[in-house]
């Protein structure tokens, strides 16, 4: 079995009492094996033979001293000492008995704060009063409890409320209370512990370099001025048809003989028997005229789809 030199957890706080009143020392040790525990007053052991009326207890850790009804006799320094195989620790505060009174009032109230989960949380309170105020801690009006996941700590006037580990079902309103013989003081404050949120999950966005745009215009031009050149050479070539065809039938106009005669011409025609007609004209019959540019704007719009 391991050995462990006592530690005050918890040591022992001062206390100022009012003549008359209860004033109680307490302290919390740890050690193995269990230490004893005894108490002195300015250098002097303790006993209920040396000092009527105290009472004194020391369990699961956990030592006390009560002094009922105090005077002014009571006054002085108080120490507790705990000791086993492996060592001793020592704690001492003071008691201080006066006839004032004066009510708990807080020189630091609690402050609303908001936090994640898992945080740790302290709540802090300073109390002053005559006597020494008790101070407890409420959430939404229950008292809390000092335990593993709650801690109530004192040192000197100042008190906190630690919470190891902070959940949503934490979050609420906090208050602190300081009593004593002369009155009550109050503190609230609210604590809001957030969770953990779910992520969204984020919509894909496609995103277009501008050099990507850039080549997808430079290649739709291209395309198009292709196409252009394509249909304007094909437009070429089927006026170019068109114009072939037109020259080919074109005759050139007839000349009439020259008369082989000198006879005058009004001789001529009459030997001919009539009027002179001329050679009659090559008559052209044209087929429907091509629409070469519609076709090739429509032939433009195809290449740029594909």
């Amino acid at each position: 079995m391991s050995t462990q030199a006592p530690t005050f957890t918890q040591p022992l706080q001062s206390v100022v009492a009012l003549e008359g009143s209860a004033a109680t020392f307490e302290a919390q040790v740890s050690g193995s094996p269990v230490p004893e525990v005894s108490w002195f007053r300015d250098g002097q052991v303790l006993s209920t033979a040396a000092l009527p009326g105290i009472q004194i207890s020391f369990s699961d850790g956990r030592a006390v001293l009560r002094i009922p009804a105090v005077t002014a006799a009571h006054s002085g320094r108080f120490s507790v000492r705990a000791t086993n195989g492996a060592g001793q620790a020592t704690s001492t505060a003071e008691l201080l008995v006066t006839a004032e009174t004066a009510p708990p009032n807080f020189l630091q109230r609690l402050q609303s704060s908001t936090v994640r989960q898992g945080s740790q949380v302290r709540l802090d309170v300073k109390v002053t009063g005559i006597p020494t105020p008790v101070v407890k801690f409420y959430r939404e009006g229950a008292e809390i409890q000092s335990s593993a996941d709650f801690r109530i700590l004192q040192e000197g006037d100042l008190y906190s409320l630690l919470i190891a580990e902070a959940f949503p079902e934490d979050s609420g309103t906090y208050s602190a209370t300081a009593t004593n013989s002369s009155g009550r003081a109050t503190s609230t404050a609210e604590l809001l512990v957030q969770g953990e949120e779910a992520v969204p999950m984020k919509k894909t966005k496609t995103i277009v370099s501008t050099s990507q745009m850039a080549s997808s215009q430079t290649r739709v031009q291209r395309k198009v001025e292709a196409s252009f050149q394509a249909a304007t050479m094909m437009e070429m070539h089927v006026e170019g048809g068109m114009m072939t065809q037109h020259m080919a039938h074109k005759t050139p106009p007839r000349v009439p003989p020259k008369p082989t005669s000198k006879s005058p011409p009004s001789f001529v025609s009459k030997v001919s028997g009539g009027r002179q007609q001329s050679p009659s004209p090559v008559r052209h019959v044209k087929g429907p005229t091509p629409q070469p540019v519609r076709y090739a704007y429509w032939w433009i719009l195809q290449m740029i789809q594909k």
